[in-house]
């Protein structure tokens, strides 16, 4: 699912697209920010839908197979169990599933020579027997077919690596996200009876999570100056220029978080800034943003500007 550590990233993206643009109009770079997380949700129903797309391509391969000039045995008795499979039977009878493929306009009908690839490869797999010679079937067996479907096809696909990386810009960034919430939903549909089956949610808590992303957002911006300033003091014996940018939107965010957001635990904000530089920055920023980030927390807290409460939260 969407963490908040995701979030931080996006917040991180945008803020870098907002520090490399001319125009500094706040609104239309919130509007990115949300985008961005709706994104997620987006390739999210596009994975789930090349799901379906395989499973219904079994009737389009019989129908092929069996009008053939010459068809064999197998030609002709070419099965057509994944069409009913019953995961994609519980899918296709979502209405959040439904709706999302309205909204975001889902269709492969533009390469349907790639559902047709995978499909293939499916065919030839000893699981996809396996699958077709099951006398009883159940949602769970049902199940495994679609995850090796989904994990050793199509997540190894180089077509389908091409086809998420020209959509979506960020689908390096958030695929590790996708394949959870696509795990996720595979666990979640247990039941024979598929009103009780619900889709794993992208963000577990976006009532909170949307305005704690975008209030971070505007108030390192609104903060730029001051909390600069405080990196500046810290860094005297550093070139400025050298100093890279994503560093110092990093410290800038965790200073913002550590003194503005009171229910984020002070050892949540180091760890998970520093993490995300070791990702997103170079090799030996997040040893950097460590120190720099250790002596302004000492000043906040002996300046009094830090003040969290709760439970857990006071060190």
């Amino acid at each position: 699912m969407l963490n908040r550590r995701h979030l931080r990233v996006k917040a991180l993206q945008v803020l870098y697209s907002y520090h490399q643009s001319e125009v500094k109009d706040i609104l239309p770079f919130e509007k990115a920010l949300l985008q961005s997380a709706d994104k997620v949700s987006e390739m999210y129903f596009w994975l789930l839908s090349l799901l379906v797309e395989v499973a219904e391509y079994s009737l389009v391969d019989a129908e092929e197979r069996a009008n053939k000039h010459l068809p064999s045995e197998d030609d002709l008795n070419a099965s057509t169990k994944l069409h009913n499979n019953l995961f994609i039977c519980s899918l296709k009878q979502n209405q959040e599933y439904l709706d999302a493929i309205r909204k975001y306009k889902i269709s492969w009908s533009f390469d349907p020579e790639l559902i047709k690839s995978i499909f293939i490869s499916l065919r030839r797999s000893l699981e996809y027997h396996s699958f077709n010679n099951l006398q009883v079937h159940t949602i769970q067996a049902d199940k495994d077919i679609i995850k090796f479907i989904f994990k050793k096809l199509i997540l190894k696909s180089p077509g389908i690596e091409q086809i998420f990386e020209e959509k979506f810009i960020n689908w390096p960034v958030d695929k590790e996200v996708l394949q959870s919430l696509v795990t996720k939903t595979l666990k979640n549909f247990s039941s024979m009876n598929f009103e009780e089956n619900k889709l794993a949610q992208v963000c577990s808590n976006w009532l909170e999570d949307r305005p704690y992303v975008l209030d971070l957002f505007k108030k390192v911006i609104a903060f730029e100056k001051e909390y600069q300033e405080m990196i500046a003091q810290k860094t005297k014996n550093w070139d400025s220029e050298r100093i890279a940018l994503m560093d110092t939107l990093l410290m800038r965010m965790a200073i913002t978080e550590l003194i503005h957001f009171p229910s984020v635990p002070i050892k949540v904000t180091m760890n998970e800034y520093i993490e995300i530089a070791k990702e997103f920055s170079t090799p030996k920023s997040n040893s950097f943003i460590n120190g720099i980030l250790d002596k302004i927390l000492a000043d906040l807290k002996n300046s009094g500007k830090i003040n969290k409460s709760g439970r857990g939260l006071v060190e």
